[in-house]
């Protein structure tokens, strides 16, 4: 039996990489972190029946890279997103206005690597997905945080930064913003802001990286036009996924975005083509499907939400602080200041609760100190329940964070 010592890869690595990822020990008991969706409103049967219409008709165009519809993407799907685009979000285009790509994460990449070099400047909400900070943070790239308040990002903020940057002699790569139920606040960017973001964007030569991985999923099912949609000079990037609509582990996603744009970043899409199979079964679903499926998802999001806010002010009282979002799969809830969401996380997930630490989505890691985002597509009415009851007793043992009763008595003496 050999003795000899493993091979010394570390000597090699070189400098910037991440730390190394830990090794797989599967869910939390009560799990409120990822972008999970509800695994009971997956439509599994609606995809057996695709699988089985599409490779029955076209499996043998798996044989073909890109199945004979191009680089950009499976064309029936592309086609579908033109009438979908057009009919949700106001964005007219061609199936050549789109590529499809593995998840919108691929979409940031290419945005990334077409526009950004290390030293450059963004500006982003100061809230926001935490995979496009850590993107821009590894590019060595300078992330500047725009406030935001009930609208989304504040223009009057936007609009100041942008007049010092250009002061300085700083132009901004461009203003990346998730408009339509917003990550991890749950806003919605009224048209009007989007009219004032679109004016400066023009006015500071800053092209906007629109976001709307998220806007299928509103209460109402009413939303303002895309920015793509009301630009009048081609310069917004539009970007969205299946995720959250469909199911997270197909991994499709797609770019709208000028031919200027779109022919570079698939110069630089070098993957051979993203899954083929998921791009053709969700073409065969969506176009006859898509339109009543994604309501009824909406209306069980929307109790399990009610479940989670009903959870949250029976354990904390007060002492949870958050606003009802128009939509989407997560709630961005206040914690009492003296709570660090970072330590808390540890506690929590030793008591089986796995949360999302508010620094980890936000620019100012002090703002975001004592909050946190809860995911609650993923777990069932009673695991809400039961893991909220959890993490208020951890709360309660490491912080020092006042139990329900005592939280609203003092509130209501002041």
């Amino acid at each position: 039996m050999s003795t000899a010592a493993p091979f010394d890869f570390a000597a090699l690595l070189p400098a910037g990489l991440p730390a190394p990822a830990a090794r797989w020990t599967g869910l939390a008991k009560y799990s409120f972190v990822g972008g999970n969706n509800d695994p009971d409103q997956v439509p599994v049967e609606g995809l057996i029946d695709a699988v089985n219409a599409v490779l029955r008709r076209e499996g043998k165009t798996l044989a073909t890279y890109g199945l004979a519809s191009g680089p950009q993407g499976y064309r029936p799907l592309r086609e579908f997103l033109t009438t979908k685009l057009k009919r949700d979000a106001g964005i007219t285009c061609a199936a050549d206005d789109i590529m499809i790509v593995s998840g919108s994460l691929q979409a940031l990449d290419l945005v990334n690597q077409t526009l950004l070099a290390r030293g450059d400047t963004v500006l982003i909400e100061q809230e926001s997905y935490q995979g496009a900070i850590n993107r821009l943070t590894r590019l060595g790239v300078k992330a500047v945080g725009i406030p935001l308040d009930d609208g989304g990002m504040r223009m009057d903020a936007l609009a100041a930064v942008l007049a010092d940057h250009k002061a300085r002699g700083i132009t901004p790569k461009y203003i990346y913003t998730i408009p339509t139920v917003q990550n991890p606040t749950g806003t919605i960017m009224p048209e009007k802001r989007r009219a004032e973001m679109l004016k400066l964007s023009q006015q500071y030569g800053v092209p906007v990286f629109e976001d709307d991985c998220y806007a299928d999923l509103i209460w109402t099912g009413e939303r303002p036009p895309a920015i793509y949609a009301m630009s009048q000079h081609a310069n917004v990037i539009h970007i969205g996924s299946f995720s959250k609509s469909i199911a997270p582990a197909l991994r499709v996603g797609f770019i709208v975005a000028p031919w200027a744009m779109m022919s570079r970043m698939l110069a630089l899409k070098t993957d051979a083509g993203s899954g083929a199979l998921e791009q053709m079964v969700l073409a065969e679903y969506c176009a006859p499907h898509f339109s009543t499926h994604v309501p009824k998802l909406t209306r069980g999001l929307r109790a399990k939400l009610d479940t989670l806010m009903e959870a949250l002010n029976e354990q904390f009282g007060t002492a949870a602080e958050f606003e009802d979002p128009k939509g989407g799969i997560f709630l961005w809830v206040k914690l009492p200041d003296n709570v660090d969401t970072l330590k808390l996380y540890q506690a929590a997930l030793a008591a089986g609760v796995a949360i999302n630490p508010g620094p980890e989505w936000s620019t100012d890691k002090a703002h975001s100190g004592s909050r946190l985002r809860l995911c609650f597509a993923s777990p069932s009415h009673d695991q809400i329940r039961e893991g909220v009851a959890v993490l208020a007793d951890v709360c309660r043992k490491e912080f020092g964070v006042p139990e329900r009763s005592a939280n609203v008595e003092k509130r209501a003496r002041t």
